[in-house]
């Protein structure tokens, strides 16, 4: 992937906040704290996403196996009074507010009224094509997360992203989609607007299920910026994908692992979260540049660690070098050692005693 430059960190607080507003401002001050870029929520209505027979996800069964998955999205959601709160609180604390809309008045909300320059789709809703049309053409930029995908579904869900962002008026359909995409101006406009996040939508995510490799093979796919939407355990894979040249890291986190609700236990604690943002930080500086040259620091060491040419015992004025009474150390002055067989060539222009430098 190419060479970029600050990594994003996408502080996911999710539903973490068990229905708080108080526990989503605390969330707000633990991303803040810890150094991230963006702190993301959810915005969602549960009779919007989920009818009341929708089964729970095997990892959403600790927080009640008996409960509904509407029921625990009802306890989840936070209102428009809410959002009217932390946007901006987000802004006054110095962090970027973003959130996933789940349905089409929750994009409106988001945009419309509280005006967010851009929108985090889920992989669940990454077949979704109603709600990527309405979110294309909200006006925002789009963070596409590709959990459970295959590369047809992701440039499905690009076509009409793309026809959403060419065309504000059309009807839909899928040979408009596919138009679009094709289109030069939906692939600038897809560049422009457009960053996919790889992803493994398991909670937790095993690290042998994560193939960080398939990054490249989005980016190689589809020419757009590549970041990560990580679910394992602790941060080591974050940092791998930083390192891999991830534009953009999203982790969960919550203030206490031990609280009850459905992402809690997946997720970082406010200290865990501070180191791997600077871990990522250290990560992308020791990236730097493609360019393989000495830096600064390495051309005093160059003086006293490589070896040069000298005596290796009394030579005197006229003798031939010879294998015999040449040989390198590190030593001040001289010429490089790479000179060797060049010296082979030469007599001495004067006398050297041994462990002197050689000068040609």
């Amino acid at each position: 992937m190419s060479e970029r430059s600050r990594v994003v960190v996408i502080a996911e607080a999710g539903v973490n906040h068990n229905g708080s507003l108080d526990r989503a401002r605390a969330l707000v001050d633990a991303a803040v704290a810890a150094g991230a870029d963006i702190v993301k929520f959810q915005t969602f209505r549960a009779d919007r996403i989920a009818t009341r027979a929708a089964a729970k996800a095997e990892y959403q069964k600790s927080d009640g196996a008996a409960e509904s998955q509407h029921a625990m999205l009802e306890r989840l959601e936070l209102d428009e009074a809410a959002h009217a709160v932390l946007v901006p609180y987000c802004a006054e604390r110095g962090i970027e507010f973003l959130s996933t809309p789940f349905d089409l008045p929750s994009v409106d909300l988001l945009v419309r009224r509280h005006a967010l320059a851009r929108l985090k789709i889920s992989s669940g809703d990454l077949t979704n094509g109603p709600l990527l049309l309405h979110a294309a053409r909200s006006g925002a930029a789009l963070i596409l997360s590709t959990g459970m995908a295959d590369l047809g579904e992701v440039e499905a869900a690009l076509g009409v992203v793309a026809f959403g962002l060419t065309d504000p008026a059309a009807l839909p359909g899928e040979a408009a989609f596919e138009a679009a995409y094709a289109s030069a101006a939906g692939q600038q406009l897809l560049r422009a607007r457009v960053t996919l996040l790889h992803c493994t939508s398991q909670y937790p995510a095993p690290a042998a299920t994560v193939n960080l490799r398939a990054m490249d093979t989005l980016h190689g796919a589809f020419g757009l910026a590549v970041g990560y939407s990580d679910h394992t355990l602790g941060t080591t894979v974050a940092v791998a994908a930083a390192a891999r040249g991830a534009v953009m890291i999203e982790k969960h986190f919550t203030l206490d692992r031990s609280l009850p609700g459905p992402d809690h236990q997946a997720s970082l604690e406010p200290d865990e979260l501070r180191r791997m943002v600077a871990a990522i930080r250290e990560t992308e500086a020791a990236l730097g540049s493609p360019r393989k040259a000495p830096v600064a620091g390495e051309i005093a060491m160059r003086a006293v660690a490589r070896k040069c040419l000298v005596a290796a015992r009394a030579i005197g004025r006229g003798e031939a070098f010879t294998a015999e009474n040449l040989t390198t150390k590190r030593a001040p002055g001289g010429v490089a050692a790479m000179r060797y067989w060049e010296a082979l060539e030469r007599t001495a222009d004067r006398d050297y005693a041994a462990d002197e430098p050689i000068l040609l």
